[in-house]
């Protein structure tokens, strides 16, 4: 996807790389010491005891947060890019900004646990170990696309790691989340799911409907509200009386964390998957909660582009607001002061690691689906285009 080629409006964008999972680890130190980090900011918690700010991790685990956000960051510049020069098209939203939530969500758990998220998924989807080669296909509507290029921006897709989309409908994977989290508990599978949505999606009735069953049945579910303040281009107090969104639960415990910190928001999730899985009370409220089994976690996170391609982002906020949580709350520096403070490595090897990025994002080529993958996907396997008395090469013959 070599973005110095965008002007020649080449239909040959994506090559496949080597590898192009975020497994492919180069340059990355093996060494897996105890470091011990506390997170920049305190817990704020809810009906519940908070976990510690004391943060276990390693050279080679902060090592991968930096080079795996790196990625994800370079991932969505270039996509901004490929839209504005009209190679995707139809809705995008981009995450640049709250990468540490993708990465630090990953950490603490495993790819039997399921993830269900809203149209901000490209990110999630890289974090549960999908490749570039597969996120720009289905960008571009290419049939090597995660979901075959049929589902775009909003509807990526990896069931081998659990991963459920991708929803387009604001909260509407509120309650698939639950019902994903009664499977695993039917199952007996001792897994978790963790259901992402935004805060201009908790006023939705659909979100407390999901979340007052799944406490009824206890069920192995996180609730993760990625508060970035602004639902689309309104601000959060201006949509919500109340936006201590942890505490929206009522009865179910809930932890405010520094979504910008991916050590913050590693330890959360791992506090909340083992809350969400111990038969019996956690914390001090020892009665209250022998029964509640989920929980709720507010990230608080800031979006760097507007909410979707079509909003600048700068109508509703300042660029000063903007450029000051960069400045000073940057996901991807915080990381990278860590691992220069620890002496992990120098200034200059992390922006060699930033220029290999580069060249893996700016790599790239797939091919356009052929006319009769209209109609795939829609009738019963042996109906569909044969309905219509064409088969494939009729199709083909048919179609400009």
């Amino acid at each position: 996807m070599a973005l110095s080629r965008l002007s020649s409006r080449s239909t040959t964008l994506l090559q496949p790389l080597a590898t192009t999972s975020l497994l492919r680890r180069r340059h990355i130190s093996t060494d897996t010491t105890p470091i011990t980090v506390e997170t920049s900011l305190p817990f704020t918690s809810h009906l519940i005891s908070p976990p510690s700010r004391a943060v276990e991790t390693s050279s080679q685990e902060l090592l991968s947060f930096f080079r795996d956000m790196a990625l994800m960051r370079r991932m969505e510049i270039a996509a901004d890019s490929l839209y504005k020069a009209k190679l995707i098209r139809g809705f995008c939203h981009l995450y640049d900004g709250q990468e540490a939530v993708a990465i630090g969500m990953e950490a603490a758990i495993t790819k039997r646990d399921a993830i269900i998220t809203s149209y901000r998924d490209h990110c999630t989807f890289l974090g549960r170990g999908g490749g570039l080669f597969e996120a720009f296909s289905e960008l571009m509507g290419r049939t090597t696309g995660c979901s075959k290029g049929k589902g775009g921006s909003m509807h990526f897709y990896k069931k081998d790691a659990s991963f459920y989309g991708g929803h387009g409908i604001v909260g509407a994977q509120a309650p698939l989340g639950c019902g994903l989290a009664f499977a695993q508990k039917y199952s007996k599978e001792e897994a978790v799911t963790f259901t992402l949505y935004g805060d201009g999606a908790a006023n939705q009735g659909q979100l407390f409907e999901a979340l007052n069953i799944a406490a009824l049945w206890d069920l192995p579910a996180v609730l993760v509200c990625e508060n970035n303040h602004y639902g689309m281009g309104t601000a959060e107090w201006r949509s919500a009386k109340s936006p201590a969104y942890f505490k929206r639960g009522d009865y179910v415990p809930g932890l405010k964390v520094d979504g910008m910190d991916a050590l913050a928001v590693k330890q959360a999730c791992k506090f909340a998957k083992e809350h969400a899985l111990k038969n019996g009370p956690i914390g001090s409220n020892h009665h209250a909660f022998a029964f509640v089994f989920e929980q709720i976690l507010e990230m608080d996170t800031y979006r760097y582009h507007g909410h979707s391609m079509s909003d600048p982002g700068s109508t509703y906020r300042t660029r000063d607001e903007i450029s000051g949580v960069r400045q000073v709350r940057d996901p991807i520096d915080r990381v990278r002061k860590l691992i220069i403070a620890h002496d992990i490595a120098t200034e200059k090897e992390l922006k060699d690691m930033e220029k290999e990025v580069r060249k893996e994002v700016d790599a790239a080529e797939s091919p356009i689906p052929e006319p009769s993958e209209l109609f795939s996907n829609i009738y019963v396997k042996g109906f569909g285009a044969e309905s219509f008395g064409a088969d494939r090469k009729e199709l083909r013959a048919t179609l400009p």
